[in-house]
């Protein structure tokens, strides 16, 4: 395995999008969870989904679909809700472009510039981020400011379970299973949760994500 190459210059793409909800029942959240979406496109769960600047977000076949062609720009989704605590869980796989890549999961978003994220990369490394106004780069918070790596990521187009535990102070951040890393912060107390990923290299990184379910601790 070999370790990723530009970790430390993830680029935040400075640009809002809004996501509509409409008003009534809400069908994304049966069972008692806080969101839960399959992605069939029935359920109209309000994630934003646009196509500029090289970068795509999609809903089709039961995925939500990310493509970027830009190396060390982040690209996210958020269904626009508002949580404290939650738990959230996703099914991810790269499908075509450069191992060297980081997807994964968003809690606690505030806005373009707050929030925190949790990566894997398709060459089996992991991390726990926190992107605060006035930095220019994600401040990773596991490994002494590094990615790490872990047999436990199934790599290339493997498919991995990706959960994301933001509960009070801690923040933990399991795959496929096993607990890969946990840590406190007081940054941020709520927000929105969301999807997201970037290429490290040039090419074309797809990945897509299924299953995704987020709930009460």
């Amino acid at each position: 395995m070999r370790r990723l190459s530009g970790l430390l210059v993830l680029l935040l793409l400075a640009f809002l999008l809004g996501a509509c909800q409409e008003t009534g029942a809400d069908p994304c959240n049966p069972g008692g969870a806080l969101l839960a979406d399959d992605f069939s496109g029935a359920q109209n769960c309000g994630w934003a989904l646009y196509s500029r600047s090289g970068a795509t977000v999609e809903i089709a076949e039961g995925a939500l679909t990310i493509t970027s062609s830009q190396p060390g720009q982040i690209w996210w989704t958020n269904p626009g809700r508002e949580f404290a605590d939650s738990v959230i869980t996703v099914d991810a796989q790269k499908v075509s472009g450069p191992d060297d890549n980081a997807y994964g999961v968003i809690c606690r978003y505030q806005d373009v510039l707050n929030y925190y994220v949790f990566l894997i990369s398709s060459d089996g490394y992991y991390a726990i981020g926190r992107y605060v106004s006035g930095s220019n780069q994600i401040q990773y918070l596991t490994g002494g400011g590094q990615y790490v790596a872990s047999e436990v990521i199934n790599q290339g187009t493997g498919v991995n379970q990706i959960q994301a535990a933001c509960v009070g102070t801690q923040l933990t951040l399991t795959v496929n299973g096993v607990e890969l890393a946990s840590v406190t912060d007081t940054t941020f107390g709520s927000g929105d949760i969301g999807l997201a990923a970037s290429p490290f290299q040039p090419g074309t990184l797809t990945v897509q994500f299924t299953n995704f379910r987020a709930t009460v601790p």
